[in-house]
């Protein structure tokens, strides 16, 4: 059985071998489980006017984006921030000038997205305003108090990414011209927003999932 699996996977080459291949394939299997639910009539095609398919399509957006923003997050404060001292000093300008550029690109923009499709599902369902007043103006529900301490965990690490973080990587990583002085105390900052954003991720989430 193992076999056929390792061959099976080995004859998909074509499509692993590429990441746009590979992420056009899951939103292809994704379309076809879709067509499968409509035909059992688990969704039905007067759903796609409905809300609760709009609201199940940007949870589901919501999530993806989530993933690949605290994904690198703990990325960079389990994997790359520790091991870095114990890459030769020749090898760093592969990681601070290929590796860490592009994961940062995808950082930020997955924060961008999960922010974005947040606020949209928070509008969709309704409770935008309660959740966002924290339920102080509109008397809202308990999940509601939660989820509005998780938006703004959220939108607190969010700022941190594009406002701080980012424009101190872009001097620490030489992206942006700075002196030695300068590069050091911009990486020191973005570390240490960096583990203030994994240190608000836990209780974030939480918040959001209770």
């Amino acid at each position: 059985i193992i076999d056929l699996y390792l061959t099976r996977v080995s004859n998909m080459s074509s499509i692993l071998s590429s990441l746009k291949n590979t992420v056009t394939a899951g939103f292809i299997v994704t379309i076809l489980l879709l067509i499968v639910f409509m035909s059992w009539g688990s969704v039905s095609s007067d759903s796609f006017s409905d809300q609760a398919f709009y609201s199940f399509l940007f949870r589901w957006l919501h999530v993806l984006s989530g993933i690949m923003w605290i994904g690198l997050l703990w990325y960079f404060n389990f994997v790359q921030i520790p091991n870095m001292p114990n890459i030769p000093d020749d090898q760093k300008p592969a990681v601070s000038k290929v590796i860490a550029p592009a994961a940062l690109w995808w950082f930020r923009w997955g924060a961008m997205a999960t922010i974005i499709t947040g606020l949209i599902l928070g509008y969709i369902n309704g409770y935008l305003h309660t959740a966002m007043t924290l339920t102080l103006m509109g008397g809202g529900s308990p999940n509601e108090l939660f989820i509005g301490i998780g938006m703004w965990l959220g939108i607190i690490m969010w700022f941190n990414v594009w406002f701080v973080i980012w424009p101190n990587q872009k001097k620490a990583l030489g992206i942006v011209e700075a002196d030695a002085e300068v590069k050091a105390a911009s990486a020191r900052t973005a570390m240490l927003f960096s583990r203030t954003n994994t240190m608000l991720s836990i209780p974030m989430l939480f918040s959001m999932v209770i």
